[in-house]
């Protein structure tokens, strides 16, 4: 699974516990997909520089990722 994938099914998990409402809206306008892949793509952007920054202090690929996902996921 893609990073961007996964970024997208966790949005959809958390919304669907935490926002339902929310998500019955955007599934009665038809607008839940494209709201998800607004957020996969935020996300994406958010964290491709601190995973760079992180790489450039010595992290491993896969801690820079793990931290740089700590702090963007509460967004």
């Amino acid at each position: 699974m893609s990073g961007l994938l996964a970024y997208r099914l966790m949005a959809e998990r958390h919304w669907r516990e935490h926002r339902p409402k929310m998500v019955l809206e955007l599934e009665a306008e038809n607008r839940l997909l494209p709201a998800l892949l607004e957020a996969q793509e935020r996300t994406a952007t958010e964290m491709d520089p601190l995973i760079r920054e992180f790489r450039q202090q010595g992290l491993t690929p896969q801690l820079a990722h793990d931290q740089a996902w700590e702090l963007v996921r509460e967004k």
